[in-house]
């Protein structure tokens, strides 16, 4: 038995193949185009993740010898928040509105005028942002009224893949809480907030937990990949719930720190929680409990900008070198990450990066190293809430492209206060994804189970307890910037 993990991500989608070890056998990679038609619009054509789907399903399978009967079922990680909508036809209406679009600022705050702001914690256990679904659908019905009545269909782009596999109409509990529409706490739709916005709960996809069968490949789907026999289909879940079952994150007091082009810090619990101040999502997680977890909308991709944008002509090494090179204790130079908004603890799209602290004798290095503690300090942002909670908080787990770097985890540890942990397995959401659909499968008795076998977290990195004193006022300084110049943003 083999199990297939689609990871739909924003810029390409990968496809991985697991046996039921939790050995990876292959896998495929398709890139497609992003397109950003005018100032904070962000928007992709769903035709283009199914071509890259098909061709990494058929590129792994070339590659890595699979023969076309030893798939069992199939998992998905996706993009959260994006829009799909399809007329009585099937057909796409427009271009696929994406989870960074920024355009609905003003539906956000008509809905948090109608509901209230804690009105809509009670109805669906977050506030109202950007990125999410409902504000979508709600700009729509303003701009284009007409296309809006047009709407039978509205799925998730991960989601869009499961109607071209199989026909069905379907999403899961935790793709679903990123909407705006799902009561989150009872796992139902949101009768006012549907209501308000104008859809009707027949054009919602069908929901189902992230381990449980909702449909079988179709006969025709088949004979485009190239595969034989009764594949399932399972849920699948969001990019960071399947990303934090790739991580083993789904026991109480495990933490997962992500350090990819955006920052996550995700908790498991066994319960539903939310923040008063909704300064964190409070989601349903992939193993059928529930999840709370903050979001940096830059982390790795402020190293990025640094490096590719600014420092183009300087080697990555010299840049990293130079920046270890600089004491932590004496280092007073602070970079704010914002530079594409910000969403946790802040959620205002027109935040900004911000260096704050040079002087005529201010270094490269330090400011490089600025950049590494900046990120370091929004993820502890979101740690500080957790603790306000009292969320258990007893094993951190880091992974993404930032996590490739000892001298930035240190970093991590020293402001955390608390030892990190990578893990055995770099493959994160498609890694989920495969584990979800082994799971319905029934190769396994629950993802807990599967994640026991399969993942395990290794070399520990613990802070430096002289270096914690000096970082615990870096913070403060660095969380009183941010209201200083909040009203400049």
């Amino acid at each position: 038995m083999l199990f297939l993990g689609i990871d739909l991500g924003t810029s390409s989608v990968k496809v991985v193949a697991m046996d039921s070890s939790g050995t990876l056998i292959g896998e495929g990679t398709a890139e497609y185009p992003l397109s950003y038609p005018k100032e904070g619009w962000a928007e992709q054509d769903p035709e283009d993740w199914w071509r890259g789907t098909v061709s990494s399903i058929k590129e792994l399978i070339k590659t890595s010898g699979i023969g076309p009967e030893q798939i069992t079922a199939i998992g998905f990680s996706g993009q959260m928040h994006g829009l799909v909508a399809l007329d009585k036809d099937h057909k796409i209406l427009l271009p696929a509105i994406l989870w960074c679009d920024q355009r609905t600022q003003t539906e956000c705050d008509e809905l948090t005028e109608v509901f209230g702001f804690q009105g809509l914690g009670k109805r669906v256990a977050n506030q109202a942002l950007t990125g999410f679904t409902a504000p979508k659908l709600l700009w729509i019905k303003h701009t284009d009224p007409e296309l809006f009545e047009q709407i039978e269909h509205i799925l998730l782009p991960k989601d869009y893949i499961r109607y071209r596999l199989t026909g069905d109409f379907a999403t899961d509990y935790s793709d679903a809480s990123g909407m705006l529409l799902l009561d989150v706490q009872n796992k139902c739709w949101s009768n006012d907030i549907c209501a308000y916005v104008g859809i009707k709960q027949s054009a919602l996809p069908k929901l189902y937990e992230s381990y449980e069968v909702t449909g079988v490949v179709s006969a025709s789907t088949l004979e485009v990949l190239g595969l034989k026999g009764d594949i399932l289909v399972v849920g699948g879940a969001g990019d960071q719930a399947a990303g934090a079952i790739g991580t083993g994150t789904v026991e109480s007091g495990v933490i997962s720190v992500t350090l990819g082009t955006s920052g996550v810090v995700f908790a498991a619990h066994d319960y539903f929680a939310r923040d008063d101040q909704m300064r964190l999502h409070a989601f349903c997680h992939a193993n059928g409990k529930y999840h709370t977890m903050g979001v940096m909308l830059s982390a790795a991709s402020c190293l990025k900008w640094w490096t590719d944008t600014v420092n183009y002509d300087i080697p990555f090494d010299t840049l990293m070198s130079e920046a270890q090179n600089i004491p932590g204790y004496t280092q007073h130079v602070i970079f704010l990450p914002y530079l594409m908004g910000e969403r946790t603890p802040y959620p205002n799209p027109d935040a900004r990066g911000t260096f704050i602290g040079l002087s005529p004798t201010t270094t490269r290095g330090q400011m490089t190293r600025a950049i590494l503690e900046g990120v370091a300090f929004g993820l502890k942002d979101s740690l500080d809430i957790l603790h306000d909670m009292h969320i258990p908080i007893e094993e951190i787990r880091v992974i993404g492209g930032g996590s490739k770097s000892a001298f930035w985890l240190q970093i991590l540890a020293n402001i955390l206060g608390l030892p990190v942990h990578r893990i055995n397995t770099d493959q994160g959401g498609a890694l989920g994804a495969a584990i979800l659909a082994a799971v319905g499968s029934g190769a396994f008795d629950s993802v807990e189970a599967a994640c026991l076998k399969i993942v395990r977290a290794i070399d520990p990195i613990q802070p430096k307890s002289e270096e914690i004193p000096h970082y615990k006022q870096l913070h403060y300084r660095f969380k009183s910037l941010y209201k200083a110049l909040e009203p400049w943003f």
